[in-house]
């Protein structure tokens, strides 16, 4: 809130007021009594009492007056700001591949589906004004937390997510085809999913490019992120005499595929090697899906000319009172 004038350009008349006083008290010449009296004894025995009201108490109760109206044509007030914020959020849905492929530890010193998991959450926390999913897949895919606002429950379901949850194998397709299911109904102009694996589709009734025609006919866009270092990737294994041992297998990701998908719903592919990388691509996702927000601002005024408009007056009737009656002059 702040202080301001509507009509500062009134106060120039502040100047009249001292132009006024000079003419009308300060520059007063002594003026001779045309009429001789031939005795005035009786007169100066009467107690005068006017003496401070024409050259003082008058002259201040009119400036005071004046000031107080032209104060009050100057439009004195309280300005308010407002702003109105007016967003256009964007609905997407996180689809993550919890196959045990995403125990591969080529992402030291944690295994694929820990890093995914960690970059996932920084995404989610830039995301303020969307509204989330989370559909989780190996042999299956099922929704894990619907699309919300409430982000903080987004992120507490995605942390119990782990391997075990599902059937082990890659439904890249049913995944497609589940996460459409969570936006068909949308009303919210911009859709999208952004759909991270690290293998190949082995499992499910739905052919991936099926699933995304299907998305593409809904206005759905799909960005894919390929994962894992490219040869051998070292996987942990619990043998019961040696403990924890690592076996290295071929990393199979099937990157013609997910580049077709996103090519037919106008989304594109991204391929992560590192953890970096990784969180490099849901940046650059992030800032290729911007949230529209409008702003639209207005100004509350609380007008205070009244009490200045009553101030004024009240100087004026004082100063008309006092000289009719207890400064009133003898003519």
């Amino acid at each position: 809130m702040s202080f301001e004038l509507g009509s500062p350009s009134y106060l120039y008349l502040l100047i009249l007021i001292p132009i006024l006083l000079w003419f009308r008290y300060l520059r007063r010449k002594k003026v001779h009594a045309p009429v001789i009296y031939s005795d005035t004894g009786l007169v100066t025995r009467v107690r005068y009492r006017g003496g401070l009201w024409p050259r003082y108490i008058s002259p201040i109760l009119k400036s005071l007056a004046l000031i107080a109206i032209i104060f009050a044509l100057a439009r004195p007030r309280f300005a308010r700001t407002f702003e109105e914020v007016k967003t256009q959020g964007i609905d997407i849905i996180l689809t993550l591949d919890v196959s045990g492929s995403m125990k591969a530890e080529d992402f030291k010193p944690q295994n694929r589906l820990y890093v995914a998991k960690e970059v996932i959450k920084e995404f989610v926390q830039e995301r303020t004004m969307d509204r989330l999913g989370l559909v989780v897949f190996a042999a299956q895919a099922f929704t894990q937390c619907p699309l919300t606002l409430d982000h903080n429950v987004l992120i507490n379901f995605l942390d119990n997510v782990d391997f075990g949850m599902v059937e082990d194998g890659t439904a890249i397709g049913t995944a497609i085809a589940n996460s459409c299911n969570r936006l068909k109904d949308s009303p919210s102009k911009s859709k999208v999913i952004v759909l991270l694996t690290d293998g190949v589709n082995n499992r499910g009734k739905i052919d991936p490019l099926t699933a995304a025609d299907i998305a593409a006919s809904l206005g759905i866009k799909i960005y894919t992120i390929g994962i894992g270092k490219p040869g051998n990737a070292p996987f942990p294994v619990d043998d019961p005499f040696m403990g924890r041992i690592y076996k290295y297998i071929p990393h199979a990701l099937d990157e013609e595929v997910l580049r077709k998908v996103a090519d037919i719903t106008g989304g594109i592919y991204f391929r992560a090697e590192t953890g970096e990388k990784l969180s490099e691509v849901y940046k650059e996702i992030s800032a290729l899906e911007t949230t529209e927000i409008k702003t639209r601002g207005f100004i509350q005024y609380n007008e205070l000319f009244t009490p200045f408009l009553l101030t004024g007056l009240g100087f004026v009737l004082v100063e008309t009172v006092l000289g009719r009656t207890r400064f009133r002059k003898i003519p």
